[in-house]
């Protein structure tokens, strides 16, 4: 199977989230990495976005436990201060071919960090990156949408944590037009293998816990049938 044509866009958006673990301090706010992860991503060749308005959807805090539509999506200017979580999801275009990668950052002690070094954000940090293990050997060509929305589900409370999207799913596929997409959620029969490529990003938190972790990547099939990261 040929590389998908995102792979160039999806590319940009993965150098400029790398970006932002130099650029994050302190002092940072939502408003303020949101505008600096546009600017980079417009500086890179990819100024569009197809999410509304939204180039760059940053929360951080208690916001992190947010789920809300980039339609609805306001940054806030509260800093980051010495001891937070940020997500940070981008979303650019380039005419009909998507972008679609989000990650979480850690600060402790003031540091901003891809990978955290305490225990109070390990454990998401890790079971974020096992549900994206677990999804790859899961799904292929005929597993359906509703199959891989219940496994990431199960899988997610078996973690001991709780999936935070407001619609309880875990990705969609990516497509030219914004209302086309179809969603990993309940009683979508459709498979996988019919689309070209899907997202796979879930949201969650620790079953009561204080801060919600999101990694998102975009995901094909080889001609084996094996899931591939874009």
């Amino acid at each position: 199977m040929p590389i998908p044509l995102s792979l160039p866009v999806q590319t940009a958006a993965k150098a400029v989230l790398q970006l932002l673990v130099e650029h994050i301090t302190p002092t940072s706010t939502e408003a303020s990495i949101a505008w600096f992860a546009a600017h980079a991503l417009a500086q890179s060749g990819y100024p569009e976005t197809w999410y509304y308005a939204c180039p760059a959807f940053v929360l951080l805090g208690s916001r992190s436990l947010l789920s809300v539509s980039g339609r609805d999506y306001r940054p806030s200017n509260e800093a980051v201060g010495s001891h937070n979580l940020i997500t940070v999801d981008l979303s650019p275009k380039s005419g009909n071919v998507w972008g679609d990668c989000a990650r979480s950052f850690y600060v402790e002690e003031g540091v901003c960090r891809a990978v955290p070094i305490g225990d109070e954000f390990g454990r998401g940090h890790e079971v974020e990156h096992r549900l994206h293990e677990m999804m790859c050997r899961f799904a292929r060509p005929e597993t359906t949408f509703h199959e891989l929305y219940e496994f990431a589900n199960d899988s997610i409370i078996s973690a001991g944590f709780e999936n935070l999207d407001f619609s309880g799913n875990v990705g969609h596929s990516i497509c030219v037009r914004r209302d086309d997409r179809l969603y990993v959620e309940s009683g979508n029969h459709r498979s996988l293998g019919e689309v070209q490529c899907f997202t796979f990003e879930p949201h969650v938190r620790q079953k009561s816990g204080a801060w919600g972790f999101k990694h998102e990547n975009i995901y094909f099939f080889d001609d084996d049938g094996g899931v591939c990261e874009l």
